[in-house]
């Protein structure tokens, strides 16, 4: 009775281990190496979807159930098992009668009885852990690329924050950092700022617009840093000024060099649609010596105030006394914009007289300051700094304002009022706003006219600046071309501009009674007018010699002390009453 009970013993192992194997869907297989019988359980015929049941079956079914694209792979990891008589290890597809793809992982253990070698092995489909480890790879690539994405943008987002965007200079706050870096390193005493501001820049971005005050500020960034030597840093700090500083130098004439340098480039202007765009640089630097820069910036902005201040396109060096200056001339600002908003500004008159009749012909309102303390103030005391702190488009509004206040009240006392010529800046004329402005104010027509100092580039109007210029004769207010031979205009600047008048420059006209060589050029700048059939005004005509050579030259119109002095308007109407009553001209 031992045997049965331990072949019923047998059996029911096998049936447990039958239905573990079911539970498990694990396929078992044997392989005989020798004969090739290949034999399967019910478990390996479900995994490859044979719907058989037979143990003895085909190594074809097999081989031909593998991927193609994994065949070659499955069949040489078994023929390499078998010849090494070792264990066999392979993962592979299969694809199902269905047409489904499942991934199926073996191994097998090699059993050698002496005869023969057998090959007994389990199978089972491990679809679901090959997707869920593709997934995580896949979930893992996206994590990895998302990482790489976000230190790519945090990499960006801090460039970006630290570097200017239209030149892709290092900003304001790339500067501080860096200033702070080589202020704190003890083996750098020397530090140098030079602080550039670029001249003429509103002007070209007024009158040519944005994309050329871009195109500008690009080439600028360019010019200065093929200037700046190796160790050197530019920044752009805003607007139209840059920043550059400098460690590595050894003499002061080191930094007037690269200052000098970059004033040269910049004053060859800038090439944009087809025209040249006029540019400048003024300069200012300031140094230490002992490593300690935290006043460096501030000292750098007085120089350049200073630089600014004498005329642009210059280098100034900041000195100790320039704090006292810049600290006068914006208190001079700030009175200036008091005086402004007080009505401390008023306009003075001066005569302009027919060359031939002596008739008064015109008048030139001249700013003067009626300051509280200080009396009656020229130009003199006041008009570099309006114009360097930018107060000038309110002084020109200002003053035409009053201009027309006093014209009325001529008017009211039944004088014929000629024209009035009231000075423009460059920065009014490109504003616009200017003509909804001025139709506000009513202007009568033919009663005033607009001077336009030459040095507002005649030779670069552009579009904005020519259709105020435009809208301006249509509102018949006369254009004139002030101080005509101080600056830089051609007879194509003014065909482009169409001026009713321009007026000779003083400072050429003063010699004429002395210098043959001053009398012929003003007499060919008549010529040139007359041929364009512009109007000519000789202003600075100090003597009667003065107005006799002028009047023989072809000159229009006189103006100077010689013929009257700047006065207040209420003494100007009593002069054009007088005028008027005695029906004579200026004697």
């Amino acid at each position: 009775m031992q045997p049965a009970r331990s072949e019923q013993e047998f059996q029911n192992i096998l049936r447990r281990l039958e239905i573990a194997l079911d539970a498990s869907q694990i396929g078992v297989w044997e392989h005989n190496a020798e004969t090739g019988e290949v034999i399967w359980n019910l478990q390996m015929h479900r995994l490859y979807g044979t719907g058989g049941t037979q143990r003895r079956v085909s190594s074809e079914i097999w081989i031909n159930a593998i991927h193609p694209d994994d065949r070659a792979r499955a069949m040489e990891d078994f023929n390499e098992a078998a010849e090494l008589k070792s264990d066999y290890v392979s993962e592979f597809r299969v694809i199902l009668p269905n047409g489904d793809i499942r991934h199926i992982r073996s191994r097998a253990h090699y059993y050698d009885d002496g005869s023969s070698g057998t090959f007994v092995g389990a199978e089972w489909d491990v679809t679901a852990d090959v997707m869920l480890t593709r997934e995580l790879s896949n979930q893992k690539a996206i994590a990895e690329a998302r990482t790489l994405a976000l230190e790519a943008s945090t990499a960006q987002i801090e460039y970006a924050a630290e570097h200017d965007y239209l030149t892709g200079l290092p900003n304001r706050r790339f500067f501080d950092r860096r200033l702070a870096e080589l202020s704190n390193d003890p083996l750098r005493e020397r530090l140098a700022v030079l602080h550039v501001d670029l001249d003429y820049f509103k002007q070209v971005n007024d009158t040519a617009g944005h994309a050329a005050g871009d195109a500008v500020l690009k080439s600028a960034a360019l010019m200065i840093a093929s200037v700046v030597p190796e160790g050197g840093f530019v920044a752009r700090m805003g607007g139209d000024e840059f920043i550059i500083l400098l460690s590595d130098f050894a003499t002061i004439r080191e930094l007037e060099v690269v200052a000098e340098h970059i004033v040269r480039l910049l004053k060859q202007g800038v090439s944009h649609g087809g025209a040249l765009l006029q540019t400048g640089a003024s300069i200012g630097v300031a140094w230490v010596n002992d490593g300690n820069a935290s006043g460096l910036l501030a000292e750098s902005d007085i120089a350049l105030y200073r630089a600014k201040k004498l005329g642009r396109n210059r280098v100034e060096f900041f000195a100790p006394h320039l704090k006292s200056e810049l600290s006068r001339d914006r208190r001079i600002a700030e009175h200036v914009k008091r005086g402004l908003e007080r009505g401390e500004f008023v306009p003075f008159y001066q005569i302009q007289i027919d060359a031939e009749s002596r008739e008064i012909v015109g008048i030139e309102a001249l700013a003067r300051w009626r300051h509280p303390k200080r009396g009656v103030l020229g130009p003199e005391a006041f008009l570099k700094v309006t114009n360097t702190l930018g107060l000038m488009a309110d002084l020109d509004a200002a003053m035409l304002q009053a201009v027309l206040r006093d014209r009325q009240v001529w008017q009211e006392s039944g004088i014929a009022v000629p024209r009035i010529a009231v000075n423009t800046s460059a920065a009014r004329l490109s504003d616009p706003l200017l003509i909804n402005q001025l139709r506000l104010l009513q202007i009568p027509h033919n009663a005033i006219s607009f001077e336009l100092l030459e040095t507002i580039f005649l030779d670069e109007l552009e579009d904005e600046v020519l259709l105020n210029i435009s809208l301006l004769k249509q509102m018949e207010i006369d254009i004139e071309v002030d101080d005509f031979g101080s600056g830089h205009a051609s007879i194509i600047g003014l065909l482009k501009l169409k001026p009713k008048r321009l007026k000779i420059d003083g400072r050429l006209v003063m010699p004429i009674t002395i210098s043959p060589e001053q009398r012929s050029l003003v007499g060919s700048i008549v010529g040139i007018a007359r041929a364009l059939g512009i109007g000519v005004i000789a202003e600075g005509v100090e003597t009667n010699e003065h107005a006799k050579l002028l009047r023989r030259l072809g000159c229009d119109t006189l103006q100077g002390y010689a013929i009257a002095y700047p006065e207040p308007a209420a003494d100007l109407g009593a002069r054009l009453l007088v005028e008027r009553s005695k029906g004579s001209s200026v004697p």
